[in-house]
């Protein structure tokens, strides 16, 4: 596998993996809590971080793969030209929304990390859990500027878009 390859597909990786490792923790807690009637103090709390970071890396993914879920109605009376550049203005609108989500959420893990604040059961500094956010959100604005210049590039939109996704799948 190159680098390049495997950098292209990092947030499918990293979700495949982390929900494996979800699902064991969580698998794991539920036969120590019912079976052995005896659970772990680590284990949920462990898995509801893993989840944060699956959430946010998983959102970028979503924009690679153009899954996110969104409401069409209005983009669909749109044709030619104007679909394009509708489709440019709602990307650089997410765009700025996850720029500003990845700046204050950096503000927010460096004051975490001043406060040295640490999480209950495992005693792991709180930046952990709470970096998912700027890294999540900065990896998305990667993605929707290389979604950005698709469309620049001529990548087709709407219905073209998903006629040309279903002729790939055939």
């Amino acid at each position: 596998m190159t680098v390049k390859k495997f950098l292209d597909n990092f947030e499918e990786y990293f979700c495949v993996w982390t929900m494996a490792i979800m699902t064991v923790l969580v698998f794991i807690q539920v036969v120590m809590r019912y079976i052995f009637s005896n659970s772990l103090s680590w284990s949920e709390e462990l898995a509801r971080f893993i989840f944060l970071w699956l959430s946010w890396i998983g959102a970028s993914y979503a924009v690679k793969e153009r899954s996110h879920f969104r409401v069409e109605m209005f983009a669909n009376m749109m044709k030619g030209e104007k679909r394009r550049i509708f489709e440019y203005f709602i990307l650089i609108i997410w765009f700025a929304f996850s720029f500003v989500l990845a700046w204050l959420g950096s503000e927010l893990v460096l004051f975490i990390h001043e406060s040295e604040q640490a999480s209950a059961a495992m005693d792991i500094p709180m930046t952990w859990p709470y970096a998912s956010v700027p890294v999540g959100c900065a990896l998305m604005c990667v993605r929707l500027m290389i979604e950005m210049y698709k469309i620049y590039k001529g990548a087709p939109v709407g219905a073209e878009a998903k006629r040309q996704e279903l002729e790939e799948m055939v």
